[in-house]
């Protein structure tokens, strides 16, 4: 019952930390629109109570957002789930939100006397749909044990995002010994790599310090990825508010009337988004290069190995 397609689930990443405001569900709904755009088939799971990715993705008061339903009752009860449209090509989405309390609780009491079965319970539900997918990602929830450690028992790859602040820090800490802790039951796997988010490229003091710490526990300064992500306020609020992702703003905002169009009466003036979009875009644009080229690099390394 516990045997996993493992082939099936190569390409499936948990954006995981124990902290919450570390940008997880910002980079999962970024990194896979990217990805869609530029091709590649994605499914994106809401593991999350809160639900937040349906806000990043616009699909909040969309028929198909059933706050988790359909997900909490396959991982609860070993059954099969149906992936919807995100209203983006090549995007679909296994929603989430307030039913994944239930299905937490059903794997606490599980874990009392089928452990193992209770961590694979994702893997489970993932393994018939995610060979259908060229990257799945799992936008993990903060301080639920049950549901993380399900994440990653279904992952091939960890991707942590992390803060400066020492909480932040603290929080990449307990998902580290998570990710140790299910080794035996998912022995694929691997760190993708640590990023750094929220904070300002001037800001070189508190990035060497989270570093130091970040290398300090893992041991290897190559798992921190060499970019970071800005945080802008008003991106976030006009990505929030209108259920766009950060480059989907970028193009509004280019493609807005200029000042000096307006002022000769040529176009009438719009609000199309904060300029800092074009940063936060650029910075997601360049973490989301960084995922695939060290994901390729991790398959190349096998494929040679097994020639």
């Amino acid at each position: 019952m516990n045997q996993i397609d493992r082939a099936a689930l190569s390409r499936v990443i948990a954006v995981i930390n124990g902290k919450g405001g570390v940008f997880k569900t910002t980079l999962t709904a970024n990194i896979g629109g990217l990805l869609a755009q530029s091709g590649y088939r994605v499914l994106l799971v809401d593991l999350d109570p809160q639900g937040n990715l349906a806000e990043d993705l616009g699909y909040t008061s969309k028929e198909h957002n059933d706050d988790g339903k359909a997900l909490a009752a396959a991982i609860a009860f070993d059954g099969p789930v149906t992936p919807v449209e995100s209203g983006r090509e090549n995007l679909d989405v296994l929603p989430g939100g307030p039913y994944l309390d239930s299905a937490a609780a059903s794997l606490a009491s599980r874990t009392q006397k089928d452990p193992d079965g209770a961590q694979l319970a994702l893997a489970r539900v993932l393994a018939p749909i995610a060979g259908d997918y060229d990257m799945v990602i799992i936008d993990c929830p903060p301080g639920n044990e049950p549901l993380q450690s399900a994440a990653v028992a279904a992952a091939r790859y960890a991707l942590i995002p992390v803060k400066t602040d020492l909480s932040s820090l603290k929080g990449m800490t307990a998902v580290a010994k998570r990710l140790d802790g299910v080794v035996k039951l998912n022995p694929m796997l691997d760190l993708l790599g640590v990023v750094l988010v929220g904070t300002a490229k001037s800001a070189s003091k508190v990035q060497r310090v989270a570093r130091e710490h970040v290398t300090q526990l893992f041991g290897v300064d190559t798992v921190l990825f060499p970019m970071t992500v800005r945080h802008a306020e008003s991106t976030a609020q006009v990505t929030r508010q209108k259920g766009l992702l950060a480059h989907e703003v970028e193009k509004q905002v280019n493609s807005a009337p200029k000042w000096f169009e307006v002022l000769k009466g040529q176009a009438d003036a719009s609000e199309a988004g904060p300029r800092s979009a074009a940063n936060v875009a650029g910075d997601l644009h360049a973490v989301t290069q960084e995922v695939i080229a060290r994901i390729v690099a991790i398959e190349s390394e096998k494929e040679e190995q097994n020639v």
